[in-house]
């Protein structure tokens, strides 16, 4: 009976470790989907596909390439314009799914230099800090107020890239956030840093913007729909010379 029990012990032991392993992989895989650069090289990729089909389709007149051309760019743009109409729809399922992505961001800020430099770079570009606001660094290990027993210099602090930049500064002061959310912090954290999160950061960019961005997302929208015209065009020219050469 011991020997039985202490079988099932194991057996649970090794179904629970290899859970585990499961869970870490699916993570470390969902890291690497969202990594900064893996997203530009599929882009990249798919935007160099994109034109060589079009380019050689053009030069070549080859037919085949051309219908490729035309059905992905027409695959893409209305891939975009169902992303809009669903986002506009339910703004705040996205909203909220937007501050559950930067939160994850924020858990894994020291794990990612790419990651880092583009968190950086959007606290710094719109002005703001975290997702919500600045408590959201707390969800980050490094910037939990929970080592501040423990001697950690960040603890209970933000990112350089969340401070207040003054113009008589010729150096970035990277120890600037260190201590700004805690309860004796001597300054209010509002004169040190952004205390307003990204996300109605970016919402009110957006509404400020409305305009640029309105006429950025036509100007997209008619130069997809131009290539696919003019695509259809050519393969119409291209059928029809051919019919000519068979009648003749």
């Amino acid at each position: 009976m011991a020997s039985a029990h202490m079988f099932n012990l194991d057996s649970l032991s090794v179904s629970f470790g290899q859970k585990i392993g499961t869970f870490s992989n699916i993570t470390s895989i969902t890291n690497f989907v969202l990594d900064p650069a893996f997203i530009f090289i599929v882009v990249g990729g798919i935007i160099f596909v994109l034109g060589f089909c079009g380019c050689i389709g053009a030069l070549r007149e080859n037919v085949l390439l051309l219908r490729v051309y035309s059905v992905v760019l027409g695959i893409i743009f209305f891939a975009e314009l169902a992303i809009g109409i669903l986002g506009f729809v339910y703004k705040d399922w996205v909203k909220s799914q937007i501050e559950d992505g930067i939160t994850n961001i924020i858990v894994n800020y020291r794990e990612d230099p790419d990651l880092q430099d583009v968190i950086d770079g959007i606290q710094q570009s719109l002005k703001c800090c975290g997702g919500k606001d600045y408590h959201d660094w707390e969800n980050n290990i490094y910037f939990n107020c929970s080592l501040e027993s423990r001697g950690a210099k960040e603890a209970c602090g933000v990112p350089y890239s969340c401070c207040i930049e003054s113009e008589t500064d010729a150096v970035v002061n990277t120890m600037c956030g260190y201590d700004v959310r805690k309860e004796d912090y001597p300054l209010p954290a509002a004169d040190v840093i952004f205390t307003k999160g990204c996300v109605p950061a970016f919402s009110e960019w957006i509404e400020t913007n409305l305009v640029i961005v309105g006429a950025i997302v036509i100007g997209i929208a008619l130069l997809q729909i131009c290539g696919i015209c003019f695509a259809q065009n050519l393969v119409n020219d291209i059928e029809e010379q051919k019919a000519k050469w068979r009648y003749r």
